[in-house]
């Protein structure tokens, strides 16, 4: 059994039927958005078409910007199909507008057949044929759907493999300064003494005194639980990314909230000894790699 991959948003297909006098091409393009937003342009004649059709593309899509084009065009004897009543309206048009104002104008049927609505592909009429047109439609559907699946599941696999790459990234960056945590805690002691004496002028300091309040700032600047949440995070990120279901929202919602874990280590950590300064630079490569995964999620399903 393969394994599950997440689908990607954006993807391009289409499919031709020809048979019967008549050719049938439905192209299908898709981009992401937070919800399905379908969008379907059809010949004149085929409006009835359009609820099946979002019918059968709410059933295969969850989310993405989606546009349907349909092309219909008869190749058969009858492929072109004169609207009477439409060029008759035309020619009283223009018969009223003579007696009105006068003049002499031939009537140049030519002119008349190129106007909006006189000539068409020709449609089959019967009740009969138009439900085997319907079925046609949407087998043609079907099939442009499963080449889109099959692109969408493509573009998911590039995309899981490099937001993986970039977990394991954001995975080492957090054990170095899980590391360095560690010796961050006497920085605290030496700053607190060093600002204690400048305040006091020469004038001596209690150790024990120190000690305790540079026990209570180091608690306050421990940034061990935010690592736990972020590591937790990415667990629960590379658990996702190998679900067969709908999980691009999960996916920013994680990313938020790793995103606010490496905000409050940035804001909690000393910046200004050696140590201090590669945790937060290290928090800052954690940031640009989350917004990077945030982009990749956008395209996500």
């Amino acid at each position: 059994m393969t394994a599950a991959t997440p689908r990607s948003m954006t993807g391009f297909a289409q499919s031709r039927i020809e048979e019967n006098g008549w050719a049938l091409r439905i192209s299908l393009r898709s981009v992401n958005h937070r919800y399905l937003d379908l969008h379907l342009r059809l010949p004149e004649g085929f409006e009835s078409y359009e609820y099946p059709l979002r019918q059968r593309l709410r059933q295969r899509l969850r989310r993405g910007h989606v546009d349907l084009n349909l092309f219909f065009e008869a190749t058969g004897p009858a492929a072109v199909h004169v609207h009477r009543e439409v060029a008759a309206a035309y020619l009283r048009a223009a018969q009223d507008l003579q007696r009105e104002f006068g003049g002499k104008a031939e009537m140049d049927l030519a002119a008349v057949m190129r106007l909006p609505g006189v000539v068409g592909a020709a449609v089959p009429g019967e009740e009969e044929d138009q439900g085997q047109l319907g079925k046609r439609i949407l087998a043609c559907l079907d099939e442009a759907l499963m080449r889109l699946d099959e692109m969408r599941q493509s573009e998911g696999r590039a995309l899981a493999a490099d937001m993986a790459g970039r977990l394991r990234q954001i995975a080492d960056s957090a054990t170095r300064i899980e590391g360095m945590a560690e010796r961050l805690r006497p920085l605290y002691a030496r700053r607190l003494e060093a600002r204690l004496k400048e305040l006091l002028a020469g004038a001596p300091v209690d150790p024990p005194r120190i000690a305790q309040e540079a026990a209570l700032v180091a608690e306050r600047g421990d940034i061990a639980e935010e690592l736990a949440r972020l590591r937790s995070h990415l667990q629960q990120f590379e658990k996702l990314l190998a679900a067969p279901v709908e999980i691009g929202k999960k996916l920013d919602f994680l990313l938020q909230e790793m995103q606010r874990e490496a905000n409050t280590m940035l804001s909690k950590t000393p910046g200004v000894e050696s140590e201090g300064l590669e945790v937060t630079s290290l928090a800052l490569e954690i940031k640009s790699e989350i917004e990077k995964l945030r982009e990749q999620a956008q395209n996500i399903e």
